[in-house]
């Protein structure tokens, strides 16, 4: 099929504005040298001239005459990159026309937090074929990072002029925090899901929600009850138990003012990477988890339904990936949803804290079947409690005994602690909160 001229038109003009600056030196060349031709009546120069600057004009038609047609697709390895780690672009160029392709420059737009911005030269593809390219990528830094839209440009065999074109579609790269392996240990005083210790409760769906029901095919008769069968004249089968679903909460604090140090090094930086880490290992054991922020925005949220435990995983760490520094000045937005769905293992990674706030989440512990407290020493971050240890030292122990009296579990976190380490401590600053709180009784 013709084209219209004005596409025509339009086509030649954007091949006119391709020309490479070896394309742009010919044409001068040959202009330059056509007219010396003409003053010095030199005939040899200017046929030397029309060929020099005829070579570019051609090339300028064999690009805007281009008729083949071009399919881009991008596919990520994997799509959940962690922090500090490669990730792998694979990009596929299929030719969809009946015509071989000429030269072919790709680049990809790419953030400059993750690498060098990709080229790639592709010499022919045949009709109908295609051809694959990657590139790897990595970013120290989480977030979502938007990949392409994949930009082609077509360029002539002597390389005197290109055109570019683009696609429009584009994909995200979600760069998540470092989830780090945490070791088993016994939480005690609170559910263990489907480990030890789990409590159960009778199944409440449907016609379950009597004591008795009739017998159905399959059901074991070892739980046929007889007296009521007697009584009814059918068969009656007691209700089965099923293990009690485990519930925790992990409270996060994204308070601005909380938090000390930049970067990938800063205090927030490591109680985001612990919150990705006790969720995934919670969750790994069999606990319903939900994380909340002291925004008090719930993951997953609130009517959300039931998601499977690598699904709520996914959904958390895509939340912890985006998680950002609140202005907020205390914790009282996270209160509220405690209060109403707070109840099993509340474990809380926090900031600097003062008087009121820490008095505030000791009301808490009541309410919630266990409570673990990572309070970091956020001081420990600038380095000034290296260099003056008292220096507001005082203050941290302080907070620190607060919970401690209100029944938490407190670890006290310093830079450069070990995560693993820490959480192996758990269940002995357990035990001590329990004890402190029977004394207190």
């Amino acid at each position: 099929m013709t084209p219209p001229p004005s596409d025509r038109t339009s086509g030649v003009r954007a091949a006119l504005r391709g020309l490479t600056t070896r394309g742009r030196s010919f044409l001068a060349a040959g202009i330059t040298a056509v007219v010396c031709a003409y003053v010095l009546g030199q005939d040899g120069l200017l046929r030397v001239g029309f060929l020099l600057a005829a070579l570019p004009l051609v090339a300028v038609m064999i690009v805007a005459n281009t008729r083949y047609r071009v399919a881009s697709g991008r596919r990520l390895n994997p799509r959940r990159a962690v922090a500090g780690q490669e990730a792998r672009v694979h990009l596929r160029v299929d030719n969809v026309s009946r015509v071989p392709t000429g030269v072919l420059l790709l680049e990809d737009q790419v953030p400059y937090v993750l690498g060098p911005r990709p080229r790639f030269v592709l010499d022919r593809v045949e009709p109908h074929g295609y051809r694959e390219v990657s590139y790897r990528v990595r970013s120290d830094l989480r977030g979502r990072y938007p990949l392409g839209p994949l930009q082609l440009r077509l360029s002539d065999p002597f390389g005197m002029c290109e055109v570019g074109r683009a696609f429009t579609a584009s994909d995200t790269l979600t760069v998540v925090p470092q989830v780090q392996a945490l070791p088993a240990v016994r939480l005690s005083g609170d559910w263990a899901g489907q480990g030890e210790s789990s409590s159960h409760s009778l199944a409440l769906a449907g016609d379950d929600d009597v004591i008795l029901r009739e017998y159905r095919p399959g059901d074991d008769l070892r739980r046929v009850h007889w007296k009521s069968t007697a009584r009814y004249g059918e068969l009656m089968v007691r209700r089965e138990e099923q293990p009690q679903k485990a519930r925790a909460t992990v409270l996060l604090d994204t308070r601005e003012i909380g938090h000390r140090g930049s970067g990938p090094a800063s205090s927030f930086e490591w109680a985001v990477s612990c919150a990705a880490s006790v969720c995934a290992h919670l969750l790994e054991r069999g606990y319903q988890t939900h994380l909340l922020t002291d925004t008090g925005e719930w993951v997953p949220g609130p009517g959300s339904g039931n998601h499977g435990a690598a699904e709520t995983t996914g959904l958390i760490l895509d939340a912890l990936a985006v998680a950002d520094l609140s202005d907020g000045g205390g914790l009282s937005r996270a209160e509220e949803p405690l209060r109403v769905g707070g109840e099993g293992l509340l474990i809380a990674i926090l900031g600097e804290l003062d008087e009121t706030q820490a008095t505030r989440l000791g009301r808490l512990r009541s309410r919630t079947g266990g409570a673990v407290a990572f309070l970091l020493d956020t001081g420990t971050w600038t380095g000034l409690r290296l260099l003056a240890p008292q220096t507001g030292g005082d203050e941290f122990h302080a907070r620190e005994r607060q919970l401690r009296e209100a029944g938490w579990a407190v670890l006290p976190v310093r830079a450069g602690d070990s995560l693993p380490d820490l959480w192996q401590n758990v269940d002995g600053a357990r035990t001590t909160a329990h004890h402190r709180e029977g004394a207190g009784a």
